[in-house]
């Protein structure tokens, strides 16, 4: 077995899973919660157990009421809809989401075309197009470049959706540059830095096993592009789960070596069972490959941290 680190959990997920049991025990249920806080179900199911509510548009949320927004971020119009609502907002938006979100607008305050590099119907992509939608032109991925139509005689620049395979975005980015040479970088990379780490880590196993298991869900962008990268980077068969339930035994035929990793999203209880599921079918010599140290820590959202401390005062 050779295990991944880093894995698992991120700082902007764990403070999204945070903000979410604070504001529980701080308001009491319900308090609801527009989208998933982060995309996996576990997390998704064991909130709801304490008393969030998830939906997934505003307008469902009762007036006067608590909502937390997720960690992928949402546009001004939503945050303009809660207002009307007279809704409590919290916004769990990950910070390096939020950095995005601040290019956009800078760019499009300069009147810039903005190619936004990343996957339609995602969150986090809607939200950060949200921000300039009259500037932003959507480009899922290399092939999509050829169609790419800007105005020439004004600037342009691109962005990406902070969860993307490091390797397509370069390579998309590098496209857009040869048919636009005046193309403007963001000022720092958008990839977040558990996003790369965890590929990096993938990387460094999936040349050395045959099988590469990603715990994560589905509807995670980060965990699916774990999948991709284990199999371009040498493993034989890499498979997503949810969960060990979810192994097939059928996996393991002929396999001398198995890779475990977990998308940005996912609680290392489920690392966890995996781990047992395969220490029962002989595979108990776990060996940790660390690629990175992650050190970094969010704070909670201020208008929650200014709630909480003025209780604490009273």
């Amino acid at each position: 077995m050779l295990l991944a680190k880093p894995r698992g959990y991120c700082a902007g997920v764990d403070r999204a899973v945070v903000t979410v049991e604070k504001a529980l025990e701080h308001y009491g249920a319900p308090v609801y919660v527009r989208k998933q806080i982060v995309h996996n179900v576990h997390v998704v199911s064991v909130l709801e157990s304490k008393g969030a509510i998830f939906v997934e548009e505003t307008d469902e949320i009762p007036p006067n009421s608590v909502v937390v927004f997720s960690a992928h971020g949402v546009s001004p119009a939503v945050h303009a809809e809660a207002a009307s609502l007279n809704l409590k907002t919290i916004d769990a938006t990950c910070p390096l989401v939020t950095k995005v979100h601040a290019e956009a607008r800078r760019f499009a305050q300069d009147d810039y075309q903005i190619l936004f590099i990343g996957h339609e119907g995602h969150e986090e992509v809607e939200g950060t197009m949200g921000e300039a939608p009259e500037h932003m032109t959507l480009v899922e991925n290399p092939q999509d470049v050829e169609n790419v139509v800007i105005d020439p005689s004004r600037p342009v620049a691109w962005l990406s959706q902070t969860t993307l395979s490091v390797d397509e975005t370069l390579e998309t980015v590098d496209r857009l540059r040869e048919r636009f040479p005046q193309l403007l970088d963001p000022p720092s990379d958008d990839i977040c830095y558990a996003t790369q780490n965890r590929q990096v880590s993938v990387k460094e196993i999936s040349a050395k096993c045959e099988l590469m298991i990603v715990v994560g869900s589905a509807n995670s962008s980060n965990t699916v592009r774990l999948v991709d990268v284990a199999l371009e980077s040498g493993s034989d068969a890499a498979y997503r789960v949810d969960s060990a339930a979810e192994i097939k035994e059928e996996w393991l035929e002929g396999v001398k070596t198995v890779g475990l990793t977990s998308g940005a999203s996912v609680p290392e209880i489920l690392v966890d069972s995996v781990l047992e599921w395969l220490a029962a079918r002989n595979f108990s010599d776990v060996e940790e490959v660390t690629t990175a140290e992650e050190h970094l820590i969010f704070s909670l959202p201020p208008e929650l941290r200014r709630e909480i401390k003025a209780a604490e005062n009273a």
